[in-house]
């Protein structure tokens, strides 16, 4: 097998270390490479890489993609992750970690355009595309050899040059037989890595990594793993199944198989979302359910409108809240008639939140939508309760205004309502974000 330089695409001399063109070292050669099909994408700092791609000034400076200084890390340039910055890290300490950092909201506006640009590039190799979230996905290639007149691989890292040429972001790609070994690849040469991981080899390479590199070993179960002498993947083999079987359920034949390297879940191009979520993280605590219900029912909307947007419709309603300490609370309501309007989602999520304020000051609200249907079922009312059509019919005149002449044209009086804080932390500005804020589909 004759290597293929990643950066001139040119094809080397067998055994060749460097590039003969350009000299670059990035050569792609490997036993299984041109006979492996399964990829997994992921754009590098995706956040961080957009923004310094759109102000050059930032190109050598560390940089923090989050909110502000009560806000988390969503993103941080691998110049910030030398000092230990990660993401979901508070924003405190990775200040304290690399305190020269840029800090810069998100703009997931155009993050979404950037990621759009990207995952039609994508669709151009191949219809299987999975998309993981807005920077990843997984893509089946299988069968397209004729079509781009290249293996996988070769094709792989022709779209790599090609993001990189023309959307000015780089991208790493692990490959592999299966989708949980291509994840693992993409991790492993990071940032502008192409990975692969083949089939003979995959057994070997796990044995000596840490258990929770499986997918779905979290704390709990990596735990219960321990307390068998479980710590390595190759541990699990050896383990006595009954054993296993004790500590972790009917789990323990799926990991078993994902120990041995094999995954036999497909690449499925329609991915269903579980939910549709909004959240934000306050500037000050917050303990008063009269301060926190607008703030509530904002977010409500913004569910609302991206259920709309989607055309999906949700049966369940989750409160989430986060302490000063944070740790997290979460309620749920299932079983309900399915909805896409604000005003259902926040007659659920406002008496969670009512059930919920016991004097503890929080840091962070969010609410979601969940068990996801056609927005066909949803809203319709009956018999005993005739009040939602009226509702919907409010809330398409609401929508109709705001399409018109913008989001904040028209609120309803509630989002306006807060109690008074404290002098140290006047209030935020009705209509305005109280701190960041992130919105999730998935």
């Amino acid at each position: 097998m004759r290597p293929l330089c990643r950066d001139c695409l040119g094809t080397q001399e067998a055994g060749a270390r460097r590039c003969a063109a350009c000299g670059s070292p990035r050569l792609l050669a490997h036993p299984e490479r041109d006979r492996l099909t399964i990829a997994h994408v992921d754009c590098d700092a995706f956040y961080a890489a957009v923004e310094k791609r759109d102000d050059p000034a930032l190109r050598d400076r560390p940089l923090i993609i989050g909110g502000g200084r009560r806000g988390v890390v969503s993103t941080a340039c691998y110049i910030a992750r030398i000092s230990g910055v990660r993401s979901a890290m508070p924003m405190f300490q990775a200040l304290k970690a690399c305190p020269d950092a840029v800090v810069l909201r998100p703009d997931m506006e155009k993050y979404a355009r950037v990621g759009r640009e990207v995952r039609a590039m994508m669709l151009a190799l191949t219809p299987a595309v999975e998309p993981v979230s807005i920077d990843e996905a997984f893509l089946d290639l299988s069968g397209t050899e004729r079509l781009h007149g290249a293996s996988p691989a070769v094709t792989l890292a022709h779209f790599a040059a090609r993001v990189e040429r023309e959307v000015g972001i780089t991208v790493s790609i692990g490959l592999s037989d299966a989708k949980f070994l291509a994840k693992i690849a993409s991790d492993l040469d990071k940032p502008r890595g192409f990975s692969i991981l083949g089939r003979a080899e995959a057994a070997a390479f796990l044995a000596d990594r840490p258990v929770t590199i499986l997918p779905g070993i979290g704390r709990s179960a990596a735990a219960r793993l321990a307390d068998l002498g479980v710590a390595r993947v190759g541990d699990l083999l050896r383990a006595d199944p009954r054993r296993l079987y004790t500590a972790i359920g009917r789990d323990a034949e799926r990991l078993l198989a994902l120990a041995r390297g094999e995954d036999s879940r497909p690449v499925r191009s329609q991915r269903e979302a579980k939910g549709v979520s909004a959240e934000t993280t306050f500037s000050a605590d917050i303990a008063g359910f009269a301060e926190l219900r607008p703030i509530l029912w904002r977010l409500c909307e913004k569910v609302s409108g991206r259920l709309k947007r989607s055309g999906l419709a949700g049966a369940s309603v989750t409160l989430k809240l986060k302490d000063h300490s944070f740790a997290l609370r979460t309620r749920t309501r299932g079983g309900l008639p399915p909805t896409q309007l604000a005003a259902r989602l926040f007659a659920s999520g406002e008496a969670m939140l009512r059930e919920s304020c016991d004097g503890t000051p929080f840091r962070l609200i969010g609410i979601g939508a969940g068990d996801l249907c056609d927005a066909a079922h949803a809203d319709r009312g009956d018999l005993v309760d005739g009040t939602v059509r009226d509702t919907a019919r409010r809330e398409a005149a609401l929508d109709r205004v705001r399409e018109k002449f913008g989001a904040g044209a028209i609120q309803r009086g509630l989002a306006f309502t807060a109690a008074p804080r404290p002098a140290a932390n006047p209030p935020v500005p009705a209509g305005t974000s109280p701190g960041s804020r992130r919105d999730r589909v998935g």
